[in-house]
């Protein structure tokens, strides 16, 4: 049988700082280049069809650039275990190499039983870092400084010969995927994937788009266009991180940036350091990372079906939370702070536990990244111990972020020729005032699913009584311990109960998608 190397790739579709591929090609073997559509993942509750498109499309992208060496990647459907087993019925497999995924549970699962399938039979698996995330990391000492580290590593080039790679036949293996036909279309609005798209959007951020970065991160239409809009190409790993902050570094002295660069190279850090808290601790996947904070949820949730599938679908009647549900159905895409503002309301307001919206949000955002989710969303839901409590009011958002109501009008058609400060509140309206701007009667906008002020002043008392208790302290402390490095001045600051001030001002997280 003929001998081969396997280079499995997961979340890293690119063909360029790809240590995996690296040192695969450093061997004197074939190699062939691995994608698995497993039908656990297709079906999981966390994907939808949006992803599975990008990813198509990122592999047809590194086919186009394998096509001068008459070669594919190599594109399998099946369980990962019985995929593997099919090839080494007709090769002779001598290593595979992939990166280390900090996924589901599932995944981690799939990967300790794959990892036993290969010892029995004598296969090498080589498993490389992804980013700077350091696997089973116990505590955070020395964690920023080996950070910086990885980042500033050389990139070295990867050359392919016409024998460096052998394509699968995937019939011959009995494991053939074809994709469904709505993967093979683009949608409307929504980024396409592959490393080559990718590039174009980081040329475009340096040479057009990122001077205004700073200082339009936060409004829900300016964010479109003035962040870099890098994030589901690195969440599937058309680019490295690695890349992304050199090219960062190149651009340092340019006239004008420095303010954007600064925010940006924050914003890179910070991926993988929630990232890691994931790594450190994944059962935060199901439950509160603060256990303390899981008695609350069972105690106190309303868990009102009614009112999370009126969150779900835009249709609250609060116009801001609507338009960006909306917006994200469509488009995959919001930034940062209307997806804080998404969480807070689901979990604030409507008084909802987070693992009811977490993975309707998960199958929206374009740049689902498990590592990001989990801790980012349990920071905006208010149970962690560790950060402040923010309770975003989605009248001030709006009245603040989209002053001019755009955003509103553009998502919203029932509210189209309502003008602020009315666009606002139109709860508030006359009922002259509604006919004019031509609302009917049964709107839901002037009949909200709830009173905001009401239930922003209901979570206060429930989140801020309950954070005071000695068991949720304990956890905070433990938590502090596990996921903050004892040397840093944030740490010192959290000790004496000023971690969430000078973090929210100083360093923003980073599913700020970027």
């Amino acid at each position: 049988m003929k001998k081969i190397n396997i280079v499995w790739f997961k979340r890293d579709l690119r063909l360029s700082d790809h240590m995996p591929l690296e040192n695969a090609l450093a061997q004197d073997l074939p190699i062939v280049l691995l994608y698995i559509f497993e039908p656990m993942l297709l079906k999981d509750e966390h994907y939808s069809e949006r992803h599975w498109r990008f990813i198509w499309q990122s592999l047809q992208d590194i086919n186009l650039k394998l096509k001068h060496l008459d070669q594919e990647i190599t594109i399998l459907g099946g369980e990962t275990e019985a995929c593997f087993e099919a090839m080494q019925n007709l090769y002779q497999i001598n290593a595979v190499y992939s990166h280390q995924e900090i996924g589901l549970n599932k995944t981690f699962q799939r990967d300790k039983n794959l990892a036993v399938w290969l010892s029995n039979k004598g296969i090498a698996w080589h498993q490389f870092p992804q980013g700077a995330v350091i696997r089973g990391a116990t505590n955070r000492d020395g964690w920023d400084k080996h950070w910086y580290k990885v980042m500033r590593e050389p990139i070295a080039p990867i050359t392919f010969t016409h024998t460096s790679l052998l394509t699968l036949n995937s019939e011959r293996l009995k494991c053939q995927f074809t994709p469904p036909d709505p993967w093979l279309t683009k949608t409307g609005g929504m980024q396409t994937g592959g490393s080559t798209l990718a590039w174009q959007t980081l040329d475009d951020f340096f040479s057009r788009r990122g001077k205004n970065y700073y200082c339009s991160i936060s409004s829900p239409t300016a964010s479109r266009s003035a962040c870099t809009r890098l994030s589901p190409y690195l969440a599937w790993g058309n680019l490295s991180l690695r890349q992304v902050y050199q090219a960062l570094l190149s651009h340092w002295n340019e006239p004008g940036f420095r303010r954007s660069l600064i925010a940006l190279s924050a914003r890179l850090h910070w991926h993988c350091h929630f990232i890691q808290k994931f790594e450190s601790e994944c059962e935060m996947e199901f439950r509160c990372v603060n256990r303390a904070y899981d008695a609350l949820l069972t105690q106190n949730s309303s868990n009102n079906m009614t009112l999370l599938d009126a969150w779900k679908t835009g249709n609250t009647g609060v116009p801001l939370v609507d338009a960006c549900m909306r917006c994200l159905i469509h488009t995959g895409y919001i930034n940062f702070r209307m997806r804080a503002m998404l969480v807070s309301f689901l979990t604030h307001h409507l008084n909802i536990d987070w693992r009811y919206g977490v993975t309707h949000l998960a199958q929206l955002f374009l740049d689902f990244e498990p590592g990001i989710h989990y801790p980012q969303f349990q920071m905006q839901a208010g149970v962690t111990g560790t950060n402040t409590i923010r309770i975003y009011n989605p009248t001030k958002q709006a009245q603040e972020k989209d002053p001019d109501g755009e955003f509103i009008h553009k998502w919203i058609n029932e509210l189209a020729l309502v003008p602020p400060p009315l666009l606002f509140e139109p709860w508030k309206m006359t009922p002259m005032e509604s006919a004019m701007y031509q609302l009917s009667s049964d709107s839901c906008y002037l009949s909200p699913i709830i009173d905001v002020d009401l239930g922003a002043k209901q979570a206060r008392e429930r989140l801020w009584s309950w954070r005071k208790r000695d068991d949720v302290k304990a956890e905070s402390a433990r938590i502090l311990a596990r996921h903050v490095s004892t040397k840093s001045s944030i740490n010192n600051k959290a000790k004496s109960g000023n971690l969430s001030k000078s973090s929210s001002k100083k360093r923003t997280s980073p599913k700020e998608p970027i």
